[in-house]
């Protein structure tokens, strides 16, 4: 999936390795921009899912890609952001999530991914 944005590259990286900024547009977490740290995104448990996700930072080049693993429900995937600046104050964000072997899972992700990213054009307005 790919996202315009109308800001800096820096701001994106920003809102995608800063904790506080993370927890707006994503859930809470206690991310740090460490390649091999381990943490969580954290939200309210549903039925049949205990709100969590387990993750560890794989890639870290900034301000140009991020990776993380994402594991949760059963399903152990990879999540890939890549950024390029367009120029003209516009930023590209190309997100990835790789190894959904679940095409319900596959679909959910799209819209939940979709929406998050909506919030984050928010997130950038600050």
């Amino acid at each position: 999936m790919d996202f315009q944005y109308n800001t800096s590259i820096e701001k994106v990286w920003s809102a995608l390795t800063d904790s506080n900024k993370l927890a707006k547009w994503v859930m809470e977490n206690d991310f740090k921009p460490e390649v091999g740290h381990r943490f969580q995104f954290r939200t309210q448990p549903v039925e049949g899912w205990n709100g969590i996700i387990d993750c560890e930072v794989l890639t870290l080049d900034a301000p140009n890609r991020l990776s993380y693993t994402w594991v949760s429900g059963g399903q152990n995937n990879t999540v890939t952001w890549t950024l390029q600046d367009l120029g003209n104050g516009k930023v590209n964000l190309h997100f990835e999530q790789s190894g959904i072997t679940n095409e319900y899972v596959l679909e959910n992700a799209k819209h939940g991914w979709a929406a998050m990213c909506g919030s984050l054009e928010k997130v950038l307005a600050e």
